[in-house]
């Protein structure tokens, strides 16, 4: 791509609830297709509830959002930002209106996941597709790489471990935490990387990018998962934090601290499964814990975040690109089309 051959950037994400009357409705979205019956799924509704029905998420995408428009214009770069979700409003259908009705086309699509699974990537690319056939636009959809081992993600991530280390016992672990995926899904997302795919390979040399900066190479640690859903017949990652908790402190561990580099911000899955469930597990045996922060809106993030869209924008060869572990630079993504996606009846 050369300077100037984009009109906007899509502001990808997953969407939340902001309400009590929007979580069912919601997690109907979430699990669409799975005919789950809606006690199960009051079952899951209340860790939304516990915290008035609303989702941090959107709320931190409209901080993000705003983050990103004022360090583009302080770069002098005129993209306009336009935010859209895959599971609740503005939903992507939306986001594309918009970009269309502003006289927008070359999209550049920043997704709030740094990794390369099925949700990360296949799912919003089905999505995008549904949405470009439902809405008709003409758009060209450019999907910035994962930025796993990207600085801009690290260093955030490597400065709360730093600082929480400082602060725990001595002998403490440091558990790596991500998002659990079923066995078959995580080969899936690269054979090539061995038994769990290149979702599993990407944590692990992340995790080991992240120490080396924290100056922390010689703490031990390991990585673990949470949010674990559907069939218990199904294999999944594992070991889910709780039991690593759980076995730590059978070994005499004093303290863990928690690394939830699985996610960019603090959304409902950190502050439950983690500051909820995972600090109660840890703190019934006595244990010291800390959670560090998520990347949020920090400015070495936002400043990361823009850092890829510059390497878009100028064409940026591969081998002057940042990334902090042998697997990067992770390649782009082909680009998506109405003519590209699959056919579907398209409405205006």
């Amino acid at each position: 791509m050369t300077a100037g051959a984009f009109d906007a950037i899509l502001l990808a994400s997953f969407g939340g609830p902001e309400g009590q009357d929007d979580v069912i409705p919601f997690l109907r979205n979430v699990t669409a297709g799975r005919g789950v019956p809606d006690d199960r799924l009051e079952e899951v509704a209340h860790h939304y509830r516990a915290h008035g029905g609303v989702s941090p998420i959107n709320q931190q995408n409209r901080e993000l959002k705003a983050a990103l428009e004022a360090e583009l214009a302080r770069r002098g770069l005129d993209l306009p930002v336009v935010w859209g979700n895959r599971n609740w409003g503005p939903y992507f259908v939306d986001a594309f209106r918009e970009l269309r009705d502003a006289g927008h086309r070359r999209i550049l699509v920043l997704v709030t996941s740094a990794y390369t699974s099925y949700s990360g990537v296949g799912q919003y690319r089905e999505d995008f597709d549904k949405a470009l056939a439902e809405t008709g636009v003409d758009l060209e959809l450019h999907r910035i790489r994962e930025f796993f081992d990207h600085p801009g993600f690290v260093a955030p991530l490597a400065a709360g471990l730093r600082a929480a280390l400082d602060r725990a016992p001595e002998g403490s672990r440091v558990l790596f935490v991500t998002h659990s995926i079923p066995t078959a899904a995580a080969l899936a997302s690269g054979p090539e990387f061995g038994e769990g795919g290149a979702y599993v390979a990407q944590h692990l040399a992340g995790a080991e990018a992240i120490l080396r900066l924290a100056d922390a190479a010689d703490v031990p640690w390991e990585l673990v998962y949470q949010s674990r859903s559907g069939s218990p017949h199904v294999p999944w990652l594992e070991p889910d934090i709780n039991d690593a908790i759980d076995a730590l402190a059978d070994q005499g561990v004093p303290g863990v601290v928690i690394v939830p580099f699985g996610f960019v911000s603090d959304h409902m899955e950190v502050v439950w499964d983690l500051d909820t469930e995972a600090v109660e597990t840890a703190t019934g045996h006595g244990m010291h814990v800390e959670r560090i922060p998520t990347p949020g809106t920090d400015p070495l993030f936002v400043a990361g975040l823009v850092d890829l869209v510059e390497e878009r924008v100028n064409d940026t060869p591969d081998a002057e690109r940042p990334h902090l572990t042998d697997l990067g630079p992770w390649p782009d993504h082909a680009p998506q089309t109405a003519s590209s996606a699959p056919t579907a009846t398209v409405s205006a």
